[in-house]
């Protein structure tokens, strides 16, 4: 059997090929000095080398935009803009004014200055700015030190899946899908800028891989699985024969995908179930379309901030939410606000450093502190409510105070959109994300306040379990199947039902077959999940009866362990479903 390595799943896919390792990395750098009578034409090399950078940068960003779209392109505007920042340029320039440093030592010592400035403001995790950052440093250096253009590949021959410390935008975007099939890095997440472009060009990514560098060779056989966040290095022929089985039944179910699409997500015994999309990106809003979406269940905002040097205009929110909510006409679409903090860090807001940050400073807490943010946020959100059947999504809510506060407003806005004469709906609704146990168990006071409630199950899993769904080490210590999470869910069903609001699941324990028998079982009738997922939890929905669900979230509920739960889900499932079919992270097909 090969060696199996086991990350955080960024891109979706399977991808087999040979490992080919990318050891990018800042260059060594001479300690030399120049004299006085050098300093000008130093500044014009250093000048030249900007010049040159920003000039590839714009064929790159132009490049991205034609292939992949302006929001993904967007991605690139951060180094362009650090080109003309005074941090950067400004400060090499005085270390070479005034200490004499060659420009190539001068830019790595000012580079060196900002990162250990920023990443004392930041999380300790690996920041886009910071990714960014060094992205344009290698690129500057190799300029300045004549060395070729990094990650240029000509004429490599596929299929390749490629192994990194960590990737950058620039060196993803230009990657061939026909060639680079799969990616796997030590650092990064999945809302990294290289994932998000991974993602666009359907390049299977897993990120969070412990040493990478033990066993993992250039030239060696491997199997990545994007949907479960595994590397199987030299695999044996039983993986191979696996892998491949899944990938036929892959493609077959990409052959059904049209045909699936056009059918509604009903059970055998004529349930039926509300199946949204989860979205990144506008751009991702026909795709999950064409897929069957019937609505978006979770649209993602932090696109607009993260790895920004400043706010998002209201007119581009208005812009973007207005596309996604016209896109599905008469079809419900959830927009969270900024869920920012975490691992999520716009440079504009030098969030402070904090010890523990996703337990800090992060979503529905930002946004009411940081009105200058979140007021034009909103009044794009009311804007765009003209043009469907919009609901504002609320994350990290725990207390009836934060939403009350926000209604407060939100008519505040109402009454400045009135008094320009601009239009706006007054039948768009609130809710929250229930993400953690203080709002499970406060649900039935949260729901007097709210028109639905949306289940985050990530987020829930993480704190009610007191796991790190981030980290690698404890992967095997996630489990939404543990019966404290499945308790919880059932206790914001009952209250919603109760309270005559909706409740859907939006979180990835919605988007595999085991979690979504379970959630339509608690009478959860509404699941949001990946966009390329939605045909195949289509299937997994038409092929089960309600009361067989029932009668296993019954046992599930009374069960003492996460192998009990499991277990009874296994069993009322039965043959309704073929799970070995499947690849999802908890959907006991992983081999």
């Amino acid at each position: 059997m090969g060696r199996t390595h086991d990350g955080l799943p960024a891109s979706e896919g399977l991808a087999f090929g040979r490992i080919r390792r990318l050891d990018w990395e800042v260059p060594r750098v001479p300690d030399r000095s120049i004299e006085p009578d050098q300093v000008e034409a130093e500044l014009d090399e250093f000048r030249a080398a900007l010049e040159w950078a920003r000039g590839r940068l714009e064929q790159i960003r132009e490049e991205a935009a034609r292939r992949l779209g302006e929001m993904e392109a967007r991605i690139f505007d951060p180094q362009l803009l650090m080109l003309r920042d005074s941090e950067v340029v400004g400060g090499t320039e005085k270390l070479i004014e005034r200490n004499h440093f060659a420009a190539p030592r001068a830019f790595q010592l000012r580079m060196l200055e900002l990162k250990t400035l920023w990443a004392r403001t930041s999380s300790a995790m690996v920041l886009d700015r910071l990714n960014d950052l060094e992205d344009l440093e290698v690129r500057v250096l190799h300029r300045l030190l004549g060395h070729p253009e990094p990650g240029v590949w000509a004429d490599e021959e596929g299929p390749l899946i490629v192994v990194a410390r960590n990737l950058t935008p620039t060196l993803t975007v230009q990657m061939d899908p026909d060639v680079v099939r799969g990616l796997a890095t030590e650092q990064g997440t999945r809302t990294s800028h290289w994932a998000i472009l991974a993602r666009s060009q359907g390049i299977p990514a897993v990120v969070g891989f412990v040493r990478l560098d033990n066993g993992v060779e250039e030239g060696q056989e491997a199997i990545l699985d994007g949907r479960v966040g595994r590397l199987v290095v030299d695999p044996d022929e039983r993986d191979r024969t696996v892998y491949r089985e899944r990938q036929v039944r892959i493609r077959e179910w990409e052959e059904e995908l049209v045909q699936i699409s056009r059918l509604d997500a009903i059970t055998l015994d004529g349930h039926l179930v509300s199946l949204r999309a989860n979205l990144d990106l506008p751009s991702e809003a026909e795709r999950a379309r064409d897929r069957g979406a019937e609505g978006v269940g979770l649209f993602r905002t932090e696109f607009l901030v993260v790895g920004r040097n400043a706010m998002p205009g209201e007119e581009e929110q208005y812009e973007a939410y207005r596309h996604v909510t016209e896109s599905f006409p008469n079809r419900a679409v959830f927009i969270r606000t900024f869920d920012l903090g975490g691992d999520k860090f716009p440079s504009f807001l030098h969030m402070p450093a904090e010890e523990n940050p996703f337990l800090g400073w992060r979503a529905i807490r930002v946004c009411l502190d940081e009105l200058e943010l979140f007021r034009p946020q909103l009044r794009a959100i009311l804007r765009a409510s003209v043009h469907g059947d919009l609901r504002i999504l609320l994350p990290m809510v725990n207390d009836v105070a934060e939403v009350i506060r926000v209604r407060e407003l939100l008519r505040e806005e109402e009454a400045v959109l009135r008094s320009r004469g601009i239009a706006f709906s007054t039948s768009y609704k609130l809710g929250i994300l229930v993400e953690t146990p203080a709002a499970a168990l406060d649900a039935a006071e949260l729901a007097r306040h709210c028109d639905f409630f949306s289940i985050g199950t990530n987020d829930l899993v993480q704190y009610t379990l007191a796991v790190d769904r981030s980290n690698a080490r404890l992967a095997n210590l996630y489990n939404p199947f543990h019966p404290s999470v499945v308790r919880q869910l059932h206790q914001v069903s009952r209250v919603g039902q109760a309270a005559g609001i909706e409740v859907s699941v939006c979180g990835e324990l919605a988007g595999t077959p085991l979690g979504a028998f379970l959630l339509v079982g608690l009478d959860i009738h509404a699941l949001s999940v990946a966009w390329p997922n939605l045909p195949e939890i289509k299937k997994v929905i038409r092929s089960f009866r309600v009361e067989d669900a029932r009668k296993a979230a019954r046992r599930a509920l009374a069960a003492s362990t996460s192998e009990e739960v499991t277990q009874a889900l296994v069993e009322g499932i039965g043959d309704a479903v073929d799970l070995a079919a499947f690849s999802g992270r908890w959907s006991l097909s992983i081999p």
